[in-house]
C-alpha cells in the first residue's frame, strides 16, 4: 500500500499546523475549542483534526471535489518526506495521482501544464507549494463555507451537542469539578 493510497482510504495521520498569537506563543483560543466549534473557526482548524478532516472528506466527496483535500494532504506529507529517493518517489506519485493530464484524482490548478515531469527529477519540500496554496485557497473560500452549511456538518454538530447535554456528560462534568474544586 502506496502513502497515496493510503491517503485515498483516509488512513493518514493527523496533521498539526501549529496557530500562533501575534507574539509568536501557541494561541489557546484553538486549544479549548472541541469538534465542530473548532472546524468553524477557520479551515485551518479543521484540517488540524483528523475527525474534521474525515468529515470534510465525506462532503467533498458528494461534491465530487475530494481530490482537492486529498491533494493537500499529500503534498503536507510531501513536505515532511526525508531522502532524494524517497522524495523523488512521493513527487512522482502526487503528479501521477493529481497533476499529470492522465491522473486519476486530478485537482484543477492554475500553471498545472507547466509542471512537467522533469521537475521530478529534482525534488524539494516546497515544490508543489504554489498549487497546494491555489487548492487550499479554493477549499477555503469555495468548499469550506458550504461544508459549514452541510448536513454532515450540522448533523455532527448537533449529535456533539446531544452528547454533551447528556445525564453521564453532565454527571462526569460535576465529578470533575468537585475534583477540582477540592
Amino acid at each position: 500500500l502506496s502513502w497515496t493510497e493510503a491517503l485515498l482510504l483516509g488512513v493518514f495521520p493527523p496533521i498539526r499546523l501549529e496557530i500562533n498569537d501575534s507574539e509568536g506563543h501557541p494561541s489557546s483560543s484553538h486549544q479549548t475549542l472541541k469538534g465542530t466549534s473548532k472546524w468553524a473557526t477557520s479551515l485551518e482548524s479543521l484540517l488540524e483534526d483528523p475527525e474534521g478532516v474525515k468529515r470534510f472528506r465525506e462532503f467533498l466527496k458528494k461534491e465530487f471535489s475530494e481530490e482537492n483535500v486529498l491533494f493537500w494532504l499529500a503534498c503536507e506529507e510531501f513536505k515532511k518526506t526525508q531522502g532524494k529517493k524517497q522524495m523523488q518517489e512521493k513527487a512522482k506519485e502526487i503528479y501521477i495521482t493529481f497533476l499529470s493530464s492522465k491522473a486519476s484524482s486530478q485537482v484543477n490548478v492554475e500553471g498545472q501544464s507547466r509542471l512537467s515531469e522533469t521537475i521530478l527529477d529534482t525534488p524539494h519540500p516546497l515544490m508543489f507549494q504554489k498549487l497546494q496554496d491555489q487548492i487550499f485557497n479554493l477549499m477555503k473560500y469555495d468548499s469550506y463555507s458550504r461544508f459549514l452549511k452541510s448536513d454532515i456538518f450540522l448533523n455532527h454538530k448537533k449529535s456533539e451537542e446531544q452528547e454533551e447535554n447528556s445525564p453521564e456528560a453532565q454527571t462526569a462534568a460535576k465529578r470533575a469539578s468537585r475534583i477540582y474544586n477540592t
